[in-house]
């Protein structure tokens, strides 16, 4: 089994309002030998992982339904930092709250290089800042943050 047989067990969920911008990162991806599913906003990535708002209050219906938790077979998140609704920050920080969640390595993507929000994004979690456009050997860092979390 070679290198790209065993990163196409690797699902990446890319998030990014831009059309253009989510082709170009499902092809890097997919040129990796990902797995990839894109979405185009921030709380759609959290309906795919499964998140549910009332999880970090212990409510009955949360505690009844781990509606497919488990299940969801996400390696990684890469997000954009710049969406409308729900920023990349923003969906960082949801993920980290959230105990089903908090064990995906995120990545956020910037087209802008602005220190205060790198460094933010990284305390809150985040395992890598990439400025736009990603490049292959960008794609080439996530693979380690994948092996890490899958131990």
């Amino acid at each position: 089994m070679g290198m790209a047989a065993a990163d196409a067990q690797f699902h990446v969920l890319a998030v990014d309002d831009s059309l253009l911008d989510r082709k170009l990162i499902e092809r890097l991806l997919k040129t990796s030998s990902y797995q990839v599913t894109t979405v185009d906003s921030g709380s759609k990535a959290l309906e795919f992982l499964g998140w549910h708002e009332d999880e970090s209050c212990n409510s009955n219906e949360a505690l009844a339904s781990p509606k497919n938790h488990q299940e969801v077979d996400v390696n990684l998140v890469i997000t954009d930092y710049c969406m409308p609704g729900m920023t990349g920050y923003d969906l960082l920080k949801k993920m980290k709250e959230s105990s089903f969640l908090r064990n995906i390595p995120v990545v956020i993507m910037s087209s802008e290089n602005v220190p205060s929000r790198i460094n933010r994004c990284l305390e809150e979690g985040a395992e890598e800042f990439f400025l736009k456009p990603v490049r292959l050997s960008d794609v080439n860092k996530l693979r380690p943050h994948m092996m890490k979390a899958k131990c």
